[in-house]
């Protein structure tokens, strides 16, 4: 079977060893990445985009990501947005809720989950719900929106079959406090 841990500051590839300091060597899905350079370094300008850039705002943004975590079954998106949805603030009702039925969520993290679900589901939005993202967030909103379900699709793809484990700091949190809205680590 094929090694896929995260790879150590000493294996990290040397073509892509200004990316170390930076955003791929803080978490350990880069850390895998790391195993495909072209791939991390193409990543890059999309990952700044979606993580700090987008239109969609920092809890928006996390909404979007805690659906997709949660909808592709990946402790490890799920586990690492709820720390960083703590972080914003976000109380532990709407982050576990996130998790939940559509019908118990406020409209607009509601709006956002339901265009997550008919992107996983469908592979489209919804005329109604493609106006209802419209009233929320926008032209560009919509398209960060699909950007980010994709985006966070593909982690999500990366930690789930490599059975990526929670980064150390995330999992001690979680273990200190942890998230009534889903289960945050993966059996090994």
């Amino acid at each position: 079977m094929s090694d896929f841990r995260p790879l150590t500051d000493a294996e990290w590839p040397d073509e892509i060893g200004d990316l170390l300091p930076g955003f791929a060597g803080r978490l350990d899905v880069y850390r895998v990445m790391a195993r495909d350079p072209r791939l991390l370094r193409a990543w890059q300008d999309l990952r700044q985009h979606v993580v700090i850039d987008s239109s969609l705002g920092a809890e928006f943004s996390e909404i979007v990501i805690l659906r997709t975590g949660h909808r592709l079954g990946s402790p490890y998106e799920w586990g690492q947005h709820v720390s960083r949805s703590r972080k914003l603030g976000m109380s532990e009702g709407r982050i576990t809720s996130i998790a939940g039925s559509i019908e118990r969520m406020s409209e607009p993290d509601a709006t956002l989950a339901r265009a997550v679900d008919e992107l996983l589901d469908e592979a489209r939005l919804s005329d109604k719900t493609r106006r209802a993202i419209l009233g929320l967030v926008g032209t560009e909103g919509m398209f960060d929106l699909m950007a980010t379900v994709g985006f966070y699709s593909t982690l999500a793809f990366i930690a789930n079959s490599t059975d990526l484990a929670l980064d150390a700091r995330i999992r001690a949190e979680l273990e200190e406090t942890p998230s009534s809205g889903r289960t945050t680590s993966r059996s090994a």
